[in-house]
């Protein structure tokens, strides 16, 4: 699956696992991904969801990392896709349900976890955002980038049993030569041998420095610049990209 953050291994870019994929249907979109977890075990979650015309895409990232974060981010994957097959449809009422499931689970297991989640729900040029994590940037084919804070979209799930209150959605364009790049906040706190941050404009500059019409190539340039940050600096966290492309 494509979202197993229990890939071990250094976290090195060169020797992370990187996924490449195409969701087919009404999106034409092109989808390329990369995750290294810090540990044996990572607490990063992405994936891409499919069912009939409906394409979802999830990124999240539970607190900490090692065993416990692990298993959280396995739930999270395992519930997702259940309810991809047999639940709400609705963007707010899938987070809705899938929170409450994950906080039962959590109180039965005694775990003292959460994590920030967004999902994309891609439909003809246009996407649908839900649920709190970093901020989105997308590259418009025209040059101009969004920055997109999904701060007020969500809560953080595993907290609350009933966070429907604070579950918010926000429509965006996204047609033709549009890219998206989601990130967990690995990639913006990475540090550098001096101990300075990569941080969200350096991200950005990457994006737009790097686009290119190919998904992957996004990715590899982004991740080359992420790598040359970082340098001999240890990695500390779970480090996971994602660059979707509408063809």
């Amino acid at each position: 699956p494509a979202g197993s953050g229990n890939r071990g291994g250094p976290a090195d870019p060169d020797d992370g696992a990187a996924d490449e994929r195409r969701a087919g249907g009404i999106h034409e979109l092109e989808i390329a991904a990369f995750m290294e977890p810090a540990d044996e075990v990572g607490g990063d979650y992405y994936d891409v969801l499919q069912l009939d015309d409906k394409v979802k895409v999830g990124i999240g990232d539970v607190t900490g990392h090692g065993l416990e974060s692990g298993v959280l981010m396995l739930m999270v994957q395992s519930i997702a896709v259940a309810l991809q097959e047999r639940g709400p449809s609705d963007p707010r009422q899938f987070l809705v349900a899938l929170n409450s499931a994950i906080c039962r689970n959590l109180k039965r297991t005694k775990t003292d976890k959460h994590l920030t989640l967004s999902f994309l729900d891609f439909e003809s040029n246009k996407v649908t955002l839900s649920g709190q994590h970093e901020e989105l940037i997308i590259l418009r084919e025209d040059g101009r980038c969004d920055i997109i804070d999904t701060v007020d979209l969500g809560f953080p799930i595993g907290l609350d049993e009933d966070i429907e209150p604070f579950i918010e959605t926000r429509e965006l364009a996204f047609g033709p030569g549009d890219i998206i790049i989601l990130y967990t906040d690995g990639v913006t706190e990475a540090e550098d041998p001096d101990g300075v941050l990569y941080g969200l404009d350096r991200l950005v500059a990457s994006a737009r420095q790097n686009a290119a019409p190919n998904a992957a190539r996004v990715l590899e340039g982004i991740l080359a610049d992420l790598k040359a940050h970082i340098d001999t600096q240890t990695v500390h966290d779970d480090i996971t990209l994602m660059v979707i492309r509408h063809k």
